[in-house]
């Protein structure tokens, strides 16, 4: 479903992480304050996405190297020779996981993380990917599994948003108030690790244990300390690199950077080091963009704001991966591919049409293609990601809907459904 055709309440991957409409989320609390999320206002725990039991697979039976899992104790990260060795005959490389070192570890109060789960762990590939469809930027989720009274990292903040989701055991959370608000990637904690700790001496704007179906959103700068409670403790945290309207100003400024005023060279001689005379070419270049930007016809200010949207949307689809496919599965599909057989637009995979002349092409990460305009209809239909009949897919008959379908299929566009 595209976002075009859904209300903003309708985001059932979020929904999940949050007690409140989503609509009210969005207004209220991204990217502005803390939301606690109690398990009982929320829908169920979180028993299919991980558990206990998916650690000890991962560390005993999946082959994890660095930098998928690494290990903290008292804040401290620990070198991954204390945690890693070489598989043996066969799988000789070095930085995979070892479960006795792990073992020792964790026995001795070292936190594990687990990192990248969104690509190592079914439920978590598919949730991730659902909930990037909701919010609209990049996510990723981490592990922590934390013994028993132990604390993982000191104070600290983050420079994406995150949702915390407690799957087992009890943590106890302290929030402070940023001293750095929205910080940007290049911004970390440790530019104001002096403020922060400062700051984590005060009373706490949130102070809560959470325990298993609870969930927490932290904006980015909000500062942050865990310790677990009894149990082992384990919980996901989901890491969201929220584009900015920074980031939508150096894009706009790559788009209007093409015009013959802003490529001029700087004046012969200049002296880099003399503020009042760079100040002077900053005043004059700022000067230069709002005029090319203020004074483009209607055509041409809409063709630069499309560049921008294709820009920022080529950034969050490089940044993330769509539904993943079957090779196998797909290509028997193709052989058996009939009008009877029923498919759907691959999930998160983002494309758009274009009329070009006779033909109509399909632009997306993927490829382009180029189709008879007869099939614009069918595109635009299969696009919506509804689930389809071969037969019934709209402005083509049945033997070009099969042909259409079927390079659709090989090319990666749609998903065979049983």
């Amino acid at each position: 479903m595209n976002d075009t055709e859904r209300g903003p309440g309708d985001r059932p991957a979020l929904s999940r992480c949050i007690r409140i409409p989503a609509d009210e989320f969005a207004r209220e609390y991204w990217g502005r304050r803390p939301l606690l999320s109690e398990a009982a206002t929320l829908a169920g725990a979180f028993d299919d996405l991980f558990s206990t039991e998916a650690v000890d697979e991962l560390v005993t039976e999946r082959g994890l190297r660095t930098p998928f899992i690494r290990m903290a104790h008292e804040g401290s990260v620990l070198k991954p020779a204390s945690y890693t060795a070489p598989g043996g005959f066969g799988a000789e490389v070095g930085d995979q996981v070892s479960s006795d070192k792990v073992l020792a570890e964790f026995a001795g109060g070292a936190t594990i993380v687990l990192q990248g789960l969104h690509r190592l762990w079914p439920p978590l590939i598919d949730f991730t990917r659902r909930l990037i469809d909701d919010i609209g930027h990049p996510a990723q989720v981490n592990a922590y599994v934390t013994p028993g009274s132990s604390r993982g990292f000191d104070p600290h903040y983050d420079v994406h948003d995150v949702f915390v989701l407690q799957i087992s055991g009890e943590k106890h959370w302290r929030i402070h108030a940023p001293v750095h608000v929205d910080p940007l990637r290049d911004q970390p904690w440790s530019d104001h690790s002096a403020a922060v700790a400062e700051a984590a001496t005060h009373a706490p704007v949130i102070d809560a244990v959470l325990r298993p179906g609870d969930a927490l959103y932290l904006p980015r700068g909000w500062i942050h300390s865990a310790e677990a409670l009894g149990d082992t403790s384990v919980h996901l945290t989901i890491g969201m690199a929220a584009y900015t309207r920074a980031d939508v100003v150096q894009t706009l400024v790559a788009v209007a950077g093409d015009s013959p005023a802003l490529r001029s060279s700087l004046p012969l001689g200049i002296d880099l080091t003399d503020a009042a005379a760079v100040r002077a070419i900053v005043e004059q270049t700022a000067e230069q963009l709002i005029a090319v930007l203020t004074s483009a016809s209607a055509d041409d200010a809409a063709a630069s704001t499309d560049r921008v949207a294709r820009r920022l949307s080529a950034r969050l689809t490089d940044a993330t991966r769509p539904e993943p496919i079957a090779p196998l599965a797909t290509v028997d599909a193709i052989a058996r591919l009939d009008g009877a057989t029923r498919v759907r637009w691959r999930g998160s995979l983002g494309a758009r049409v274009e009329q070009s002349g006779d033909k109509v092409r399909l632009v997306s990460r993927l490829a382009t293609l180029t189709l008879p305009g007869e099939a614009t209809e069918a595109l635009r239909h299969l696009i919506t990601g509804a689930e389809t009949v071969v037969a019934e897919v709209p402005g083509l008959d049945e033997s070009d809907a099969v042909v259409v379908v079927r390079r659709l299929l090989r090319e990666g566009f749609l998903v065979a459904l049983e």
